[in-house]
């Protein structure tokens, strides 16, 4: 008698191992086990920052919708736009029916969102400690959080790599970092303070006036910085500020002019922070060397 005919179709399934029992025995080679689809959302960030820490983590496929001024990766120009941090358009965002918002803190749409029902989950990136947590949570939010982990640790990676680029002679200079008009400058707390900090600089604008406050021409030239960053925009007619003629950045042409896009690289504290310090390494190092 044929064996297999004689035995119990019980004991027959016991030893005739499924598919993915072989798999994980490794007995099917490149054959493998089926895996369950992970799961896809529908995205909207009201920040040029999440938008960005979305793409970095892989999810860019489950952006609907994002903020007017998100604009990198190049990808997310052809996105719904659905306004800005003041004026977010909420029937818009509810029409996208996204199941996650992601916004900062001064956004006046997550009260509305939420009471309309709509998930909504807000950051606060001001230093770089918060960058850190925002794309973990982030992460943690995805699924991803090995991909955040990796992603913070390779920022780390870059910043460090930025610092040993700076030049001995740059190390331990006095920097102004304007961001707006006002003029509107970069204190040493917020992040962009604590990334010029990162490559040995000093800044002029202590932390205790908060983050990025308003200054005025007479306190920058007191001040007396060695080295001037910020907008080409605003920084075109620097010498016709009351003073500023005589400041030693500007007589030893010691001023890093930043078109657009390097001052978005700057100005937001995203997945590209490390992106940003080699950047200014890059402008520092290509100003004329002087003596102190």
């Amino acid at each position: 008698m044929n064996p297999s005919v004689a035995m119990p179709l019980a004991a027959r399934t016991r030893l005739r191992p499924t598919l993915p029992a072989l798999a994980m025995l490794g007995l099917l080679g490149g054959l493998a086990a089926p895996v369950a689809q992970a799961q896809q959302h529908r995205i909207v960030t009201l920040s040029p920052s999440l938008t960005e820490a979305v793409c970095a983590l892989g999810h860019c496929a489950e952006l609907v919708g994002t903020d007017r001024y998100s604009s990198w990766p190049g990808t997310v120009a052809r996105l719904p736009k659905v306004g800005g941090l003041q004026d977010a358009q909420i029937e818009r965002i509810v029409a996208l029916r996204p199941d996650m918002v992601l916004l900062g803190p001064r956004s006046r749409a997550g009260e509305r969102l939420a009471a309309l029902g709509v998930p909504v989950q807000v950051f606060d990136a001001r230093t770089h400690a918060d960058l850190k947590r925002m794309l973990q949570s982030v992460g943690q939010s995805l699924g991803e959080s090995a991909r955040a982990a990796e992603l913070v640790a390779r920022i780390e990676r870059e910043l460090e790599a930025a610092a040993r680029r700076m030049p001995a002679h740059l190390r331990g200079r006095s920097v102004y970092v304007e961001v707006g008009v006002g003029p509107t400058a970069a204190s040493a707390s917020s992040f962009i303070g604590e990334t010029v900090a990162r490559l040995g600089l000093v800044n002029i604008v202590p932390g205790d006036m908060g983050l990025f406050p308003r200054v005025n021409a007479e306190m920058v030239v007191r001040g007396a910085p060695d080295l001037v960053i910020g907008p080409a925009a605003s920084l075109i007619n620097l010498a016709e500020r009351p003073g500023w003629s005589g400041m030693k950045a500007l007589r030893q042409h010691q001023v890093c002019q930043l078109d657009a896009d390097r001052m978005d690289l700057l100005s937001r504290p995203g997945p590209r922070l490390g992106e940003a310090a080699h950047m200014l390494v890059d402008c520092l190092m290509g100003l004329p060397q002087v003596l102190r």
